[in-house]
């Protein structure tokens, strides 16, 4: 530290680890807001960039509970970080120059997993990461004859620090992995008599070779290990052992190993084995107990959140097991599903899961009910909604119609729509008052549905607005729509109106006006889309008197309706 130079890239590399612990903190306050992980880095990103290319490689040397440089701590307390990768071997950790934002979020998400919790090893996840400028040197299992531990540890201190010279190298002649062969350490070490352990050396692995190791392991583990230790279990249970807690943890034990490999079907198996078994010995019985026991383990919230982490942003290879696997659970389990269901971003993942929680609404629908008042977010509460409607709650609108008091205009609009499939008068009082809501697409939405209550009251309350006075400062979109909706009724008011509206004839000094209100009939015309309409426009589009405008829009309309009707000639031809 007496080198200004020393002092200088301490203290910088001091403030990298600042920013990155500051990172951290925020990130575990605020984790699930994924999308703003890397605003919480940028600083300790910028930092780091800052730091490579003044000071080249920023090579961190790791320590139980710290990262150094030149032997001093940049953390300036003990964290937990460093553990993680202490405990896997790994001794030194280096960012390059180039070090991206991504490859930096990458990395703390790593250092942030819990192998404990069901995350991979922090070394396979590193693998798996590929992060092209950033590397790491891990021992692992050396052991040399005749020395104690603190003499090893001497001796690994100096194979790493020639593994972290030769990383830095410019040289093509480098090693890429902290693993080399024996030959090569009595060959360029120095004070190295003799080294066992594992040895790999020689080139990078390609992908094709990766993927096939992979489909090999999984083949392996799923047609031959995993059947052969069901099968075991289940022999071990049918033998007459009787120890309730033993058999608890080995069916625990089984229910993590099948999760790890999200193997969903052989854990729906061991529930119908374990069902079989209780019908024979009775509900009372150890077996019902383990079985009772083994649902509870499925449905307890750390199982739950790594399925949510599976339906998260990964497609289902086979979603039917998954449906049957949460089927399977208590009711307790809801909490942890709507906490699961919070940060599922595939919207066919989400759709899965509403579904199985539409089961549990129908037992017990006051968490949904609650869920919905709560929810901050719109899209949950777009899921309530679809749960609440899907398990016919007796007091669904009076719940919906709080939703309607949204600020959102998509859950408002898809509340809207649910409502409309009720049918009922209650539904109805619920849809007529939005006609005079502050929102264009809401007044739309409310009279495009009306109509599937009551025509007859449709069409009054339509017709109502058609000749108020303030129908002339409305929109062209939203007087066309009213049209439309008014002519969707198929009331024989509402045609003769557009047909009396199409036989008048301008004056002098309200052509226009004229032009505008038989355009607006042509559409009603084509709203109500009927054999009887489509002569109508027919004949519009025949009669010479009509302005060009007219016929031209009576022409659109009636190739429309005849499209619906009839379908398309052209096509099946």
């Amino acid at each position: 530290m007496q080198d200004p130079n020393v002092r200088k890239q301490v203290e910088a590399g001091r403030q990298v680890a600042y920013h990155l612990l500051k990172g951290v903190k925020t990130i575990a306050m605020y984790r699930h807001n994924e999308a703003k992980f890397s605003e919480y880095l940028t600083k300790a990103w910028v930092a780091l960039s800052e730091y490579t290319k003044v000071f080249g490689a920023f090579n961190l040397r790791v320590e139980l509970t710290n990262f150094t440089i030149f032997k001093q701590d940049l953390f300036t307390e003990d964290n937990p970080i460093p553990y993680k990768f202490f405990k896997d071997g790994i001794r030194q950790i280096i960012f390059r120059d180039g070090f991206s934002l991504e490859e930096m979020t990458s990395f703390v998400m790593i250092a942030l997993s819990d192998p404990d919790r069901g995350a991979d090893d922090i070394n396979a996840q590193l693998w798996r990461a590929q992060m092209p400028n950033f590397e790491y040197i891990m021992v692992e299992g050396f052991k040399v004859d005749e020395m104690s531990e603190e003499e090893v540890q001497v001796e690994v201190d100096k194979i790493v620090d020639y593994l972290q010279r030769r990383l830095r190298t410019n040289s093509e002649d480098y090693i890429r992995f902290a693993r080399l062969s024996e030959t090569d350490l009595e060959m360029k070490m120095d004070d190295i008599d003799q080294m066992r352990g594992v040895v790999i050396t020689g080139l990078t692995a390609t992908a094709e070779l990766k993927a096939r190791l992979q489909r090999d392991v999984h083949e392996e583990e799923n047609q031959r290990l995993f059947p052969k230790l069901i099968s075991a279990v289940f022999q071990v249970v049918e033998n007459g052992v009787t120890d309730a807690s033993l058999l608890s943890e080995m069916f625990s034990q089984l229910l993590d190993a099948m999760l790890l490999q999200e193997d969903f079907a052989i854990i729906n198996q061991v529930v119908l084995k374990l069902r079989a078994m209780e019908q024979r010995s009775g509900a009372d019985s150890s077996i019902g107990e383990l079985l009772r026991g083994f649902i509870a383990k499925m449905g307890e919230e750390q199982r739950l959140n790594r399925i949510g982490e599976v339906l998260k942003y990964v497609k289902l290879k086979n979603p039917p097991e998954v449906v049957k696997y949460l089927s399977n659970v208590n009711a307790d389990a809801i909490p942890s599903l709507l906490t699961s269901l919070e940060v599922i971003e595939l919207p066919e993942n989400r759709t899965l899961l509403c579904d199985v929680m539409v089961i549990f609404a129908k037992q017990n629908p006051d968490l949904f009910v609650d869920k919905l008042r709560t929810a901050d977010k719109p899209q949950v509460q777009r899921d309530m909604v679809y749960v609440l409607d899907r398990s016919n709650h007796p007091d669904k609108l009076k719940f919906f119609g709080t939703v309607l008091k949204t600020k959102n205009l998509a859950l408002k609009l898809e509340v809207m729509s649910i409502i409309a499939r009720g049918r009922t008068g209650e539904a109805r009082k619920l849809i007529a008052p939005l006609l005079d809501d502050e929102t264009l697409q809401v007044r739309l939405q409310a009279a495009r549905v009306l109509p599937e209550f009551d025509r007859e009251k449709a069409y009054l309350d339509l017709l109502r607005m058609v000749k108020d006075k303030k129908f002339e400062e409305k929109s062209p979109q939203e007087k066309e729509g009213l049209y439309v909706a008014l002519g969707s009724t198929g009331v024989p008011g509402a045609i003769n109106y557009f047909a009396q509206v199409l036989q008048q004839k301008s004056g002098l000094f309200n052509k226009q006006k004229m032009i505008a209100e038989k355009t607006l009939a042509v559409a009603g015309l084509g709203g109500a889309c009927t054999i009887q309409t489509a002569k109508l426009l027919q004949e519009a589009v025949e009669d010479k008197a009509q302005p060009a405008e007219v016929t031209q829009a009576a022409r659109m309309h009636l190739a429309r309706v005849r499209k619906q009707l009839f379908g398309n000639p052209e096509k099946e031809a």
